[in-house]
């Protein structure tokens, strides 16, 4: 399992870093088709052992990144690297990963055995040594072993799913790549199925790279989440720092439900003695920032950390609102408040602690800096 390290180098910053050889390096990677550039420079290590997510919107390049990773495509530009290998001209066919399709591509008619053991096969492998092997796969993936003699098209969505993940481990590959395999499942079985891929890394130690538009899936699996937007990385972390320290106003809102203050430092008669004033859009603020004399930023706040203020009570930041909505989400209410500027922002708070109050009553919301952060302007 991944090693995992404190960064104390930095003050109220932890960075998680991965304790990992890197299997697979990409040096300036570029894509283009035609006058269009898919990949713009991308530099990436996925570390041995691993279970790297790449997310993102769509258009973003996810598909094209991984289909140069698995050998089906060439970059235009850059390098390749399996170890101390370069592999950017190394057909699919000739490389120690595989792929599990959304698809899945599976052979319909032909039994869940015949699929598992179909890379076998093709490598000469003895048929009693094929069946054992599969018959242990069936088991790695919770399959009872008189599956071994059921048709693909007798399976269900979930099952189908197992037997892809079976037959690609079969093939015993160094790296596996996951094109949004569970992406045409139901919400249930996806859900099951997240936490079983998990599971199934942690059994088999092989280095795991998916690909998903769910942000959820990544923050489920993954031990790091690669970012992507317009063919480029973005972030690369793991979930926690991505979702409390994103690096740009994309990330913290690709993140989930957030809500972005604009900030600026200006000179004026000073905030606590110090010269400067912070000026942020929609709010009241007692608050100095790390910011330098005419620069702008991005403050983020989670909805979980904002809180509905009782007269008299007070925080670092206030802003003043009429709650318009609400939104039961299970065990969370979610509000929305449109502020005294015209700005929506958004609440979350647990059944138990939810507002009392109804819609269109006028509201204090309150939060604290501890609670937010900068995203500085590039």
């Amino acid at each position: 399992m991944p090693g995992r390290s404190v960064d104390n180098n930095v003050p109220g910053l932890f960075t998680i870093r991965m304790q990992l050889d890197t299997v697979l390096r990409l040096e300036s990677i570029v894509k283009r088709f035609g006058n269009f550039t898919a990949l713009r420079g991308i530099d990436l290590d996925i570390h041995e052992g691993e279970f790297l997510t790449i997310v993102g919107p769509s258009g973003s390049g996810k598909t094209t990144l991984i289909r140069l990773l698995v050998g089906i495509d060439e970059p235009t530009e850059g390098r390749i690297w399996l170890r101390d290998r370069r592999i950017e001209k190394v057909p699919a066919n000739l490389r120690p990963t595989c792929m599990v399709f959304q698809s899945l591509a599976l052979f319909p008619h032909r039994t869940v055995g015949e699929n598992i053991e179909f890379s076998l096969k093709i490598r000469g492998e003895n048929p009693n040594r094929r069946k054992e092997r599969a018959l242990e796969l069936l088991d790695l993936l919770h399959l009872p072993r008189s599956f071994y003699e059921k048709r693909i098209h007798q399976c269900s969505g979930g099952e189908a799913q197992r037997v892809a993940l079976a037959r690609a481990l079969a093939f015993d590959p160094e790296i596996l790549f996951f094109d949004e395999p569970l992406s045409a499942l139901d919400f249930r079985l996806r859900k099951k199925l997240e936490k079983e891929l998990k599971d199934l890394h942690e059994r088999t130690g092989k280095t795991f790279v998916y690909i998903t538009h769910s942000l959820e899936e990544a923050m489920v699996m993954s031990d790091r989440i690669a970012i992507m937007r317009e063919g480029a990385l973005e972030q690369i972390d793991v979930a926690d720092e991505i979702y409390v320290h994103p690096r740009t106003g994309f990330v913290a809102e690709f993140m989930g439900e957030v809500n972005l203050f604009d900030v600026e430092r200006t000179a004026s008669g000073g905030l606590h003695g110090r010269g400067v004033e912070i000026h942020i859009n929609g709010a009241d603020a007692g608050i100095d920032l790390e910011l330098s004399k005419g620069e702008h930023g991005t403050l983020m706040v989670r909805p979980e950390s904002v809180r509905f203020l009782s007269p008299g009570q007070t925080a670092d930041l206030i802003v003043r609102g009429i709650l318009r909505a609400d939104y039961a989400l299970g065990s969370r209410i979610q509000y929305r408040v449109e502020s005294a500027g015209g700005s929506e922002l958004t609440v979350e708070k647990l059944r138990e602690d939810r507002f009392t109050g109804g819609i269109g009553d006028e509201v204090i919301l309150g939060f604290d800096i501890e609670n937010a952060h900068l995203i500085r302007e590039s």
